[in-house]
């Protein structure tokens, strides 16, 4: 799950406003369920809520325990079975089963590891909540569950008894270039749930109407990544084919832990910027990094289908890796 809300933060306030706070993740749960796994609820000692583990049919009785689990300062990890009827009422086609582990903030969750949940989400760092659900242990993971963290997949591990639960920063993109392609792109890649921002020294072209409500910066390209950081979950897409504007961009992005680096242009226009990341000093395997021509090769034609093709490359090497 790709944590865009606030709970953890939610949680951890309350606790320490004195209010008690208990944290509800969704550990399983059927396949066309109305949250995903590693989906939160938080409840405080006086009932009040932000956040659903599902559609609204079983809100009512994960509080009802949540709060006689604050009481007793203990753990619980409720099954739920939900009826035709009830799944039909929240907007799936059938039944199934919903399994939620509750947890009371400081005498199960420590308030220290809390904190540092919540400090590695402000950081953007990909962070992962291990719990085993039958002897108790918790931990926090930077490393070790790869696959999870670049499927954005909260769940068991086969020994089932072992919850990961992923904590991710949002998706960012960042486009060098506030071409055509780009307004195309922006309002497609926010659907798919990146934060776009559009980078572009030009201001005739990154001009506020030509991208109405978007975030766009005219500052120089090295300059505007530098203040908006290259993490492992923004790609860097550079569309511009002036290496003026494209290649300072292009070279921080070259060692930094970003994972997409597409840049726009024919394979002679690549080669030309091959060969100037050579003179450069870059590693042969750091210039690899760079997908250009950039997006999958589907006969596209025109801006939209060149930023659909851009898309789906990077929604690729996003799964998958590659």
């Amino acid at each position: 799950m790709t944590n865009v809300d606030s709970i953890p933060e939610t949680a951890l306030a309350w606790h320490r406003e004195g209010r008690g706070a208990v944290l509800a993740t969704v550990v399983e749960t059927w396949g066309s369920a109305p949250r995903r796994v590693g989906a939160q609820l938080v409840i405080s000692g006086d009932a009040e809520i932000e956040g659903s583990v599902s559609g609204g049919c079983v809100e009512g009785a994960v509080i009802v325990e949540a709060l006689e689990a604050l009481d007793a300062g203990a753990a619980r990890l409720l099954e739920f079975g939900v009826s035709d009827d009830d799944a039909f009422a929240v907007g799936l086609a059938c039944g199934g089963r919903i399994r939620v582990m509750v947890e009371p903030v400081g005498k199960v969750l420590p308030e220290d590891m809390l904190a540092a949940l919540c400090e590695a989400r402000a950081a953007r760092r990909p962070v992962a909540y291990v719990v085993d659900t039958e002897g108790g242990a918790r931990r926090l993971d930077e490393t070790g569950h790869e696959t999870r963290f670049r499927m954005d997949r909260s769940g068991f591990e086969e020994d089932g008894r072992t919850f990961v639960a992923i904590h991710n920063p949002p998706l960012r993109l960042i486009v060098v270039g506030a071409v055509h392609i780009a307004q195309a792109l922006v309002p497609m890649a926010r659907i798919a749930g990146y934060d776009p921002v559009i980078v572009d020294p030009r201001e005739t072209f990154g001009a506020e109407a030509r991208f109405p409500g978007e975030t766009v910066s005219n500052d120089w390209p090295d300059e505007a990544v530098q203040k908006l950081g290259l993490d492992t979950r923004t790609a860097l897409v550079l569309l511009t084919h002036d290496p003026k504007i494209d290649d300072p961009a292009l070279e921080l992005s070259l060692r930094a832990p970003c994972f997409y680096i597409g840049a726009l242009g024919s394979p002679r226009t690549h080669a030309k910027r091959v060969a100037r990341m050579q003179e450069a000093g870059f590693l042969q395997a750091e210039i690899d990094r760079i997908h250009g021509p950039i997006g999958l090769d589907i006969g596209a034609a025109g801006p939209s289908e060149i930023a659909v093709s851009i898309l789906a490359e990077i929604t690729r090497v996003l799964r998958k890796g590659a």
